[in-house]
């Protein structure tokens, strides 16, 4: 597998400590009570930029060289990415520009737009995008930082384990959501650092699961893209991905499917139940609790990692629909 050590995460949260937010921690009542064990719900949508990518991205843009910096940096994103990367970006002075596919929202193209990086749309998919973020490496000369699949940013989304830990270190299970698995990768690296018989859990959504797919497989696959309530979960692992497949492979304990039905129940809870509004990928670890996809058996953390959902659709679900994004 190849290496990205508890050193890189503990350089990671050195360098970026100015840029990201320490995120509280909340115990929740309801869950807590449903399973007869304590829950505690990781608040990451408070990060700044509204998700956890900015830990990775911060982690990576500051790990570059002033020559590198010069260059200007470029990648792929569903939404979340791409906002944290320009944030990042515009933090350290430095040009950025985001590819994104047709599939993401308006409200996560805008967002990335109003941080002054430049956005690209291409194709109808997160791999067809990829292929702008490689014309620019080639022609421009642009420095590619991948939002999942590079040592830096697993190691930035490791931060978020080591303050799991610190916050519950009882801890006995963490559920992270699951994409492409920078996130999954970086956490259960630091917890499994911390404590090696934690178990962890990644949560995706049924349609278009890449990784849940290559695991399977064997190795990385592609998979159709279909729009989801978890639209920030959507995209390929890359099929020279290096980093995040085997890490996920070695130090996931278990991964879990979501319906669209039971993604909407989990956001509608954590707004009815604490009057948070958080997107649907945020909302999968409270989702499988919900929907008994999971038998926890001790301290549990859930890790919210997003908040970033337009506002129509968000009070489509709290007033008990569930939309089907395939009809536009």
């Amino acid at each position: 597998m190849p290496e990205v050590s508890m050193r890189e995460v503990l350089k990671a949260r050195n360098i970026t400590r100015n840029i990201i937010r320490r995120t509280p921690m909340v115990r929740s009542e309801g869950l807590s009570e449903k399973t007869g064990h304590d829950v505690y719900l990781k608040y990451e949508f408070q990060q700044f930029t509204g998700s956890f990518k900015l830990r990775g991205a911060a982690s990576a843009v500051l790990s570059l060289s002033d020559g590198d910096k010069k260059k200007g940096v470029v990648g792929v994103s569903t939404g979340n990415y791409g906002r944290a990367l320009a944030y990042a970006a515009r933090k350290s002075g430095v040009k950025c520009v985001i590819c994104m596919s047709e599939l993401v929202p308006e409200n996560k193209i805008k967002a990335v737009k109003a941080l002054g990086a430049e956005v690209r749309i291409t194709g109808k998919s997160q791999d067809q995008a990829q292929l702008e973020v490689e014309r620019l490496v080639s022609e421009k000369g642009m420095i590619m930082l991948p939002p999942f699949d590079h040592p830096d940013v697993i190691a930035g989304q490791g931060t978020l384990g080591l303050e799991c830990m610190e916050d519950c270190p009882q801890a006995m299970e963490v559920l992270t959501p699951l994409s492409g698995g920078g996130l999954a990768a970086g956490v259960a690296l630091a917890v499994k650092n911390i404590a090696p018989e934690i178990k962890v859990s990644g949560l995706t959504m049924e349609n278009g699961a890449a990784m849940y797919e290559s695991l399977k497989a064997g190795k990385p696959v592609q998979v159709e893209e279909f729009p989801s309530l978890a639209d920030s979960l959507g995209g390929g692992i890359g099929l020279d991905n290096r980093y995040t497949f085997p890490m996920v492979r070695d130090l996931l304990d278990d991964t879990i499917l979501l319906t669209e039905a039971e993604i909407a129940a989990g956001i509608r809870y954590l707004y009815k139940e604490h009057g948070e509004i958080v997107e649907g990928a945020g909302a999968v670890g409270v989702a499988a609790i919900l929907a008994e996809k999971i038998s926890i058996s001790g301290p549990t953390v859930v890790i919210c990692s997003g908040k970033n959902i337009a506002t129509e659709l968000h009070l489509r679900i709290i007033s008990g629909e569930t939309p089907d994004l395939s009809l536009g």
